[in-house]
């Protein structure tokens, strides 16, 4: 999308072009149905559909969801209807309203599970990349627990690589996203290992650990006492684990975490993102991404960017 007569939102993820970087994340998006009645969601470069294991899950208990000062806590738990149920019903839905190609979040809990939603969403003419989550902290075993070790993460980013280049010649290999916790020491050192792995983008950061407590009961809010915390409070940490990755790769990062409007997203570019995530903001305001869309030209006369692909890195 050209947004005026000198403004070029174009940007290219993975060899993909997208009319704009604005992506709404995996989990605050779904699989775009409720969006497409509000607005024409072919406004956006693309989303992310919502995390898909092998099987269905109900996912985690109630209450998943607790309010705080500039941001709130999730614990969904990845409810989805797994693979089965994304191709044969979600998939075909999500044609009829969207025109672009579309991310596929996979999440899993063992290394063969990874592979095999992966390698089965990467056949699926729609599905444009492979968003491989490596970092969600709602769930008790897998996910998370590939995302915090270095030599983990590689070893899930490899096998599931392979598995896209085999299935080279029937379409399958798609580019490989891995999205990555903040939940660690230094976040560069995983992005690192995951490249080296064969990783062709990296999506930063998920949510950072925490809770709220109810002081009328002196329990935890949320069921699963601790959750993902996101809005606009992590803005900061997220930039900067931006920057410092986008200094140690080679590789295109989705930056991803508090984004809320258009300065947000021109500061995410600088520090180093081609795509740019809109998470919880979608949970506020179902509007936000196409405003954010609509304004960013304004925003770029205003700091005299006539191409989004020149400020990639800019801070740096």
């Amino acid at each position: 999308m050209v947004g005026s007569d000198r403004t070029n939102m174009k940007v290219e993820l993975c060899g993909i072009t997208l009319d704009n970087p604005i992506i709404p994340a995996s989990g605050t998006f779904g699989f775009g149905r409720e969006f497409a009645e509000l607005y024409d969601i072919n406004i956006l470069g693309t989303f992310s559909f919502k995390g898909t294991t092998g099987k269905n899950r109900f996912g985690n208990p109630t209450p998943r969801i607790a309010e705080c000062t500039e941001g709130m806590i999730n614990s969904v738990g990845l409810e989805n209807p797994g693979v089965d149920g994304v191709i044969n019903e979600e998939l075909p839905e999500i044609s009829k309203m969207f025109n672009k190609s579309v991310m596929a979040n996979v999440s899993g809990f063992s290394l063969e599970e990874y592979v095999e939603v992966a390698g089965r969403l990467a056949l699926q003419k729609q599905v444009g990349w492979i968003e491989l989550n490596i970092s969600c902290p709602n769930v008790h075993r897998g996910g998370m627990a590939f995302g915090t070790d270095p030599k983990e993460a590689a070893r899930v980013t490899g096998a599931v690589k392979k598995a896209l280049e085999a299935q080279s010649s029937d379409g399958g290999n798609k580019p490989l996203i891995v999205k990555l916790s903040p939940n660690v020491t230094d976040i560069s050192e995983i992005a690192v290992a995951c490249e080296i792995a064969g990783a062709d983008g990296l999506t930063l950061i998920n949510t950072v650990q925490g809770m709220r407590i109810d002081l009328k009961t002196g329990r935890p809010v949320i069921a699963n006492k601790i959750g993902g915390f996101s809005g606009p409070a992590i803005l900061p940490i997220a930039l900067g684990m931006v920057y410092r990755t986008y200094e140690k790769v080679k590789i295109p990062i989705v930056g991803c975490g508090g984004v809320s409007c258009p300065e947000d997203v021109l500061e995410m570019m600088m520090a180093g993102a081609t795509g740019v995530q809109v998470g919880a903001a979608n949970l506020v305001n179902p509007w936000i991404c196409q405003e954010i869309i609509e304004a960013l030209p304004s925003q770029m006369k205003k700091y005299g960017i006539e191409n989004l692909r020149d400020i990639i890195g800019g801070a740096h």
